[in-house]
């Protein structure tokens, strides 16, 4: 028999070790001597080698499976990590130490298996990755797909296409985490274009733009009569996606109600249309954030169990300040692409304008920095755009060690109010608030109204106090 790898169990209690096992054998890996304890699990690795460690993060003894996995590290063993506990400090600290996965108890076959594979998979691709470092002159090999709109050649842009190749062809659920504006549609859009499913519908929801009320209805659809003023059947975005993919924007921003019923989707396929009978979907779910879901799963406001469903393989697209060596490219390709739109003669920035752009954090990423090039070849009158000036926001540094003790969100808050003044709080249209932060409006409503931010309570000499939070 051909096994598909060796694993090593490392975990104290009996009936949830012998249950792995069994699974496990019954989908052809080879399972080594279970290990209860670190120690015995350090002997069980030296004798054994195994390919993958699933690693219980609370075990007896003095050490625990954080412990064990900076030893694995060490090793280049992957891992994944088995728990039952959410709590945030356990959570912070395993996450240091770069798990293959999470999986959270009770488990489910199916997630294990699929897990395990991606886990596998990912790992081999990091060997081959070290190897072609030490040696260059190296044939990579490995799928060469071009990706529609995603510039750059960094090594954060590196690794992400590296892993949306890995999974495009997988059934798993994706769960995309980055800031506004770093262009986790745009992942999405390129997952789905390498996927089997790529001759199907890509459905995007932005569930940040849905009203409370009309979310469940938009998602899973309705029969007429359903509720009132459901006049007509409605098919939901479920169903609109069915044999292709759904992509869900600002998930973090489902209520607990909807939350409970999305998990259904993802564990049964299975949704439950308004005032009709439950109908099966063949659906593959990407899934977006731009917020902390462990923090939020910590204070309830994600389910724990949505969460590890949904983080079987999570990306992280990064910000733009974390990849400043894409911005040449960025700029020249908006360039090219904007002035044929708008049919403009300018070509190139200046040397003094790249300068501009390099020394800039670009709070806003991409979709800030295409606003900025946008507007320069509008008011442009020369081939060749010199300066950036005043289009281009500064923020002033922090020179105060009060500054230093401002949450994000105080931070945050003062500046966009400091934006909806300066465009006499206009949010949408050109000029207005949603365009110079470089973030969609919809999601700019959401921040709105999660900083508690009103026209009519504000004067410009507001600042932040710490009794708002």
């Amino acid at each position: 028999m051909n096994y598909k790898a060796k694993i090593l169990i490392v975990e104290d209690q009996y009936l949830e070790a012998n249950n792995l096992e069994v699974l496990l054998k019954r989908a052809d890996y080879r399972v080594c001597t279970i290990a209860r304890s670190v120690s015995s699990a350090v002997k069980i690795i030296e004798k054994e080698n195994p390919d993958l460690v699933l690693l219980d993060i609370q075990l007896k003894g003095k050490l625990s499976g954080i412990d064990l996995a900076k030893l694995l590290s060490r090793k280049n063993i992957a891992f994944i990590y088995l728990s039952g506990n959410s709590k945030q400090q356990f959570l912070d600290a395993a996450k240091i130490t770069r798990p293959y996965g999470f999986l959270a108890k009770p488990f489910r076959e199916k997630d294990i298996l699929i897990m395990l594979e991606v886990a596998l998979y990912t790992h081999k691709e990091n060997l081959a990755l070290t190897r072609q470092r030490l040696n260059p002159s190296a044939d990579a090999g490995g799928n060469n797909h071009a990706f529609s709109d995603m510039i750059g050649h960094s090594k954060p842009m590196l690794t992400l296409q590296q892993h949306m190749r890995r999974i495009a062809t997988s059934e798993v659920s994706v769960l995309i985490f980055g800031e506004s504006g770093t262009g986790k549609e745009l992942i999405a859009r390129n997952i789905h274009l390498m996927s089997n499913r790529a001759r199907q519908a890509l459905v995007s929801v932005n569930c940040a733009a849905l009203p409370p009320s009309l979310i469940e209805s938009e998602l899973f659809g309705h029969e007429k009569g359903a509720f009132t003023g459901a006049l007509d059947k409605r098919i939901g975005r479920f169903e609109q996606a069915e044999g292709g993919t759904i992509f869900l924007d600002e998930i973090g921003e489902l209520p607990l109600d909807v939350q409970s019923k999305f998990l259904r989707v993802l564990q049964e396929k299975e949704i439950e249309v308004l005032g009709g009978k439950n109908k099966r979907v063949n659906v593959r779910v990407i899934a977006a954030t731009n917020r902390n879901l462990q923090e939020d799963v910590v204070a309830g406001r994600f389910r724990a169990d949505l969460y590890y469903r949904l983080n079987v393989f999570p990306l992280v697209s990064p910000p733009l300040r974390e990849r400043k060596e894409d911005l040449p490219l960025l700029v020249n390709h908006f360039i090219t692409k904007l002035s044929k739109i708008e049919n403009s003669n300018v070509s190139r920035v200046s040397d003094q304008a790249m300068q501009e752009v390099l020394n800039y954090d670009w709070p806003g990423n991409v979709r800030e920095l295409e606003n900025l090039v946008h507007r320069s070849i509008l008011l442009s009158t020369e081939p060749i755009i010199s300066t950036f000036g005043t289009l281009m926001e500064h923020p002033a540094k922090p020179n105060a060690e009060s500054d230093y003790r401002r949450t994000i969100e105080e931070v945050e808050r003062e500046h966009i109010v400091a934006v909806l003044e300066k465009c006499n709080w206009k949010v949408y249209g050109p000029g207005g608030a949603a365009e110079i932060l470089g973030i969609k409006v919809p999601t700019l409503n959401s921040r709105l109204k999660k900083l508690n931010i009103e026209k009519v309570r504000l004067r410009p000499s507001d600042k932040i106090s710490k009794s708002h939070h």
